[in-house]
């Protein structure tokens, strides 16, 4: 299985890559968010799934693993392939499309390409509460010392989103107490 290519891009036609590694072109389907992401890049480094089935042998590309854990999720969802998944994440961002998912959105599903009211449903029945957003995913890889500092500082009256920010800023092997004592130096200013 293919699951990253790092290469330059030799061609573009709507939604398709053709990536040229070691000497060899990889045609690779991507959405449009992908394709934004990597607007005007000569060199591009994609998230790989691979696609096959006895007469079709495809490669679907994302600019982020985020991304493709969602493509993946759709592909969990009945009546959704490939083809149509990347077309939904080509509909909007992705937050806008996990948001709708989370609310049970059938009305901004439907507003996706190829989207009806059935496969909307049914996006919501088999994904709602189990897709993760970047912003999850990066506060889960929050260090248990920068969590313990995060705390510290929260209990102590700072807004959450300001001492994110400056813990974020820390080494990661600082101590708890040397960490608080710098935060705060960064908060008072």
């Amino acid at each position: 299985m293919i699951s990253y290519i790092s290469g330059q891009v030799i061609d573009q036609e709507e939604g398709v890559l053709t990536i040229l590694c070691r000497g060899v072109g990889y045609e690779v389907r991507c959405s449009e968010n992908t394709l934004g992401d990597i607007a005007d890049r000569k060199v591009v480094q994609l998230w790989i799934y691979t696609h096959v089935r006895e007469d079709v042998f495809q490669l679907f590309g994302f600019s982020s693993k985020v991304e493709k854990r969602l493509f993946l999720s759709l592909l969990s969802v009945n009546g959704i392939g490939p083809k149509l998944a990347i077309q939904v994440l080509s509909g909007a961002p992705l937050d806008i499309i996990i948001d709708a998912i989370e609310a049970q959105d059938v009305k901004a599903l439907t507003r996706l390409p190829k989207v009806g009211k059935k496969t909307a449903e049914q996006m919501i029945l088999t994904l709602r509460g189990s897709l993760i957003t970047e912003e999850k995913a990066e506060k889960a890889l929050v260090s248990k010392p920068h969590q313990e500092i995060i705390s510290a500082l929260v209990n102590l009256g700072f807004r959450n989103s300001d001492v994110e920010d400056v813990v974020a800023n820390l080494p990661v092997d600082i101590e708890f107490e040397q960490g608080v004592r710098e935060s705060l130096r960064q908060l008072s200013n």
